[in-house]
């Protein structure tokens, strides 16, 4: 049975030299930009330690001008005991060690404003961290902190065993509670052991973390990614008699109960709850738009319906996020998938979304496969045109500019608690988020030019010596030019006013057009490293052959 095979072209209209009928209104600064991804701990190391840093990041921020990059989106560098690497937090007001100092962070966000880029940070708002000041009050009786979190009595069996207080698994597998013999009581954590879920039923929860917000927006950062926020609230247990009730089994992974997919997570997923608080969390936003005329813009994180991804975006009279993730490239579609299946995935979110809002599209994260492991290498250039190219905003994880590969871990050097809790040393890469975290790969020098250590933190992936940036630098028919030319081509008209298109001419190929006015023949304007077809060819346009796993961008003259 053959592999299936898709291809791209696109068909942007582009009028430059006759005057156009359409009113296009003018954008904002993050309607138009790109969104580069940079995993802190993965990207640059400044002084040898293993260990990227935020110097490292200073240090490239020239490198992301040049592909084309306004704005840039750090994963959590806040002080941490790094149990889930970053994502749990225990002081959210400070950055954390290994990262660099507070200076640090004012000295990135300088520079970036020198180079007109916009940081965004990671709020991570569900959980906080065991080892954090507020939770270790909680333990000593401190009131106030101790209904920052989520605590329950146990239950006792017929054999005097102490159980939790229901059957609520973690993300991360295993059961969601944990008991601390201090209070008598377990706390919630939806994520690792680690990571106790704050009570947003507490007004003083729900404030605290508004004052974060403030605290790095007046830092100067432009905005926020919202970790995890599906599980922001769960529900209330007043209605079921004062207990949090038990989680219906899923019809999924039937042969593990500790497994997350075990459930279905009606009661600790999707509140209603949850989008007013993104809405208050919008105000504190336009707190600050209105002093300066910047628009803070917030992204959140929620791999759902698109039913329910809408309602993050506002309610019709309260705004909501800028930016829901839209995670299909990733979520509803790989390198098995068909033209037909694409363009599937891609009409889902432009169909649900509101007239007024954009679309945006996100292909990759520190959270899944790489782009080039999921579709293929060859279709590493189809896939950043789709992302840069599509109506709306484009979000680019670090390395796919490239192609990064996901990088070999093995059991011994797994660090992702998502691996590590399999304890399974066998199949725990199915389930491990290392392979896509490992450096980033600068150059063939030591370390994929990361970083001077003996030993990284990650090991670097195989074959850095030829897939990296220098190497493709100076190469004409690379990745990474095959980016920046898209990149530079997202400026033109007809990709930030046009109208869109799309069409599954069969089960291999897929195009888009996108037009302002105007069509008569073909030229093409990008093209992927592996095809035939040269910049300024000109094509006709009732004949065009694609060859496999070729990507085009072909623009319509007048």
């Amino acid at each position: 049975m053959r592999a299936k095979l898709w291809n791209l072209f696109i068909l942007p209209i582009l009028l430059l030299l006759v005057p156009t009928t359409e009113q296009a209104r003018e954008l904002d600064w993050w309607e138009t930009t790109i969104f580069y991804q940079i995993y802190p701990r993965s990207f640059m190391d400044s002084d040898g330690d293993g260990i990227g840093d935020l110097n490292g990041i200073t240090s490239k921020l020239e490198y992301l001008k040049e592909l084309g990059v306004g704005a840039t989106w750090l994963s959590p560098m806040f002080q941490s005991p790094m149990y889930d690497f970053g994502y749990d937090i225990s002081d959210f007001y400070a950055v954390q060690n290994e990262y660099g100092t507070m200076e640090d962070f004012e000295n990135l966000v300088a520079k970036a404003k020198e180079l007109d880029i916009k940081i965004v940070l990671d709020f991570v708002p569900n959980h906080g961290s065991n080892e954090s000041i507020w939770f270790e009050e909680a333990l000593n009786g401190h009131e106030k902190y101790y209904d920052y979190f989520m605590w329950e009595d146990g239950i006792v069996d017929e054999n005097g065993t102490l159980l939790p207080p229901n059957n609520w698994n973690s993300v991360f597998r295993k059961s969601a509670w944990e008991y601390r013999e201090e209070v008598g009581k377990y706390y919630l954590h939806q994520f690792v052991i680690g990571q106790p879920d704050f009570n947003y039923r507490n007004p003083e929860v729900v404030e605290e973390m508004k004052n974060v917000l403030r605290f790095w927006l007046d830092k100067g950062v432009a905005g926020f990614r919202v970790d995890a926020i599906a599980h922001l609230f769960e529900v209330d247990k007043e209605k079921f008699d004062g207990k949090y009730p038990n989680e219906p089994l899923s019809g999924n992974k039937l042969d593990d109960p500790e497994s997350y997919d075990y459930l279905d997570h009606i009661y600790t997923k999707d509140q209603d709850e949850t989008y007013d608080m993104v809405y208050q969390w919008r105000e504190v936003f336009d707190e600050f738009t209105e002093k300066d005329g910047l628009t803070r813009v917030m992204m959140t994180e929620a791999y759902a319906s698109p039913q329910i991804t809408m309602r993050y975006f506002g309610d019709g009279e309260r705004e909501g996020a800028q930016m829901p993730f839209n995670f299909v490239l990733i979520s509803d579609v790989d390198g098995s998938s068909t033209a037909a299946e694409i363009k599937f995935a891609l009409d889902k979110f432009l169909t649900f979304k509101p007239l007024d809002k954009l679309a945006n599209w996100v292909a990759g994260n520190h959270d899944n496969s790489r782009v080039a492991s999921r579709f293929s290498p060859e279709l590493v250039d189809g896939i950043n045109m789709l992302v840069l190219l599509l109506p709306g905003i484009a979000v680019t994880y670090m390395g796919e500019e490239i192609g990064m590969v996901d990088g070999y871990i093995s059991w011994e050097d797994t660090v992702d608690p998502s691996g590590c809790n399999t304890d399974d040393p066998i199949n725990y890469w199915t389930a491990s988020r290392d392979p896509e975290r490992t450096p980033f790969q600068w150059s063939a020098e030591k370390n994929a030019g990361f970083s001077t250590a003996d030993r990284t933190w990650l090991p670097v992936a195989d074959g850095y010596e030829s897939l990296n940036v220098a190497v493709q630098q100076v190469t004409e028919r690379s990745h990474i030019n095959v980016y920046k030319a898209l990149a530079q081509l997202r400026k033109e008209p007809a990709f930030r006013h046009g109208r869109y298109e799309s069409v599954a001419f069969n089960s291999d190929v897929l195009a888009f057009r996108r037009w302002y006015d105007g069509e008569t023949y073909l030229e093409v304007i990008v093209s992927s490293i592996q095809s035939a077809k040269n910049i300024g060819d000109f094509l006709k346009a009732d004949g065009v052959l694609i060859e496999a796993r070729e990507s085009l961008v072909l623009k319509v003259i007048r």
